[in-house]
């Protein structure tokens, strides 16, 4: 069995925004001219991670936030602190890293994750609006306060008035929100996973993953010790890791983003799942066709069940890609043909 199962998803955004400070991310596509938006892959990760942990009912490590106060007196950050302990399944998941506390500790995630990106720069896009903060409907319940640049001190409500009637202004209760942008298309990401180290950490002390404490709490706590093709290595026990692959493989095809989607909420279903342990495949199965016999270029989505990648189409696909294969059940089949390739590798006789 090869060590790796490799994951493309095709899903579709309405009019959305993926959650960042600034407003949505976007790059620019330098072949077709176009600016388009895209989901980080941290973020992509941290949603995962966010449904594993949900599915399975269990907290994620606690992070300890760490200040100095400098000879200001002011406040500067510093590097936040995990526990680095696998027994956290989102450290287990997710990695983590470690230093400026004694040994530097760190481990990477066995999950390799792309940004969701357009599936082609033609079939999405970037728009923009205007947004209002309005509360003039109800002006008396709404009070306003004015003070002239430089004071603390309020202007009176006579005050206010005897300005608005000299420069023959007015004073709504109303803020413009100018240039928000909003996205929707036709969104891929992909997944690598590493069955090698998916359950299994390093031993190895001289670029440790653990400390020497969290190996031998994770001796007490049952995980066993083996050996691949990166050394020494203590792996999650059987029965932990059958409750968790089936929670990895829902949160691997159902994770969606929800932080700060109030008032930009999409379903953001999943349209289509291919699944191989050959990138290629999965590369084709799920694709875009350029059309250039038009005055414009366009790109067509297809799904190719012809690869020997699996295939799975669930029933909204049909509404943006011409399919005949598509079944209700679509997804809980890819989840099935995902749990099954994690629980048929070896992970406690890897050599």
């Amino acid at each position: 069995m090869k060590p790796y199962i490799y994951i493309r998803a095709l899903k579709h955004a309405e009019h959305t925004v993926f959650c960042v400070q600034d407003g949505q991310k976007t790059y620019f596509d330098n072949q077709f001219n176009r600016v388009v938006a895209f989901s980080s892959g941290q973020q992509v990760k941290r949603s995962i991670l966010d449904t594993l942990t949900s599915t399975l009912n269990v907290q994620m490590a606690p992070i300890t936030f760490n200040y100095n106060v400098n000879s200001k007196k002011e406040l500067e950050n510093k590097e936040p602190w995990s526990p680095c302990d696998p027994s956290y399944i989102d450290q287990l998941i997710g990695g983590w890293m470690k230093a400026g506390d004694g040994i530097t500790v760190k481990r990477r995630s066995p999950l390799s994750i792309s940004a969701m990106r357009p599936l082609h720069p033609l079939l999405a896009g970037v728009d923009k609006e205007n947004l209002t903060f309005d509360r003039s409907d109800k002006p008396d319940r709404n009070p306003v306060v004015v003070r002239l640049a430089g004071s603390e001190k309020p202007l009176t409500e006579e005050e206010i008035e005897t300005f608005l009637n000299t420069h023959n202004r007015t004073l709504p209760r109303r803020n413009w929100i100018p240039d928000n942008a909003r996205t929707g298309g036709l969104f891929i990401y992909e997944v690598a996973i590493d069955l090698r180290t998916l359950f299994s950490v390093s031993l190895n002390q001289h670029e440790p993953e653990l400390s020497k404490p969290i190996i031998e709490k994770l001796r007490n706590d049952g995980w066993v010790e083996s050996e691949n093709v990166f050394g020494k290595c203590i792996v999650l026990p059987k029965g932990q890791r059958e409750k968790t692959i089936p929670a990895l493989a829902h949160a691997l095809l159902n994770w969606r983003i929800t932080s700060n989607q109030a008032r930009t909420f999409s379903l953001m279903e999943t349209l289509a799942v291919a699944i191989s342990d050959n990138a290629n495949t999965v590369a084709g199965a799920i694709r875009a066709k350029l059309i250039e016999d038009t005055e414009k270029p366009k790109a067509k989505p297809i799904i190719d069940e012809t690869t020997s990648a699996k295939v799975f189409v669930t029933l909204p696909c049909a509404g943006y890609i011409v399919t005949v294969n598509e079944t209700v059940d679509a997804l809980e089949k890819a989840e099935k043909e995902l749990t099954d390739l994690m629980l048929a590798f070896d992970y406690e006789n890897q050599l």
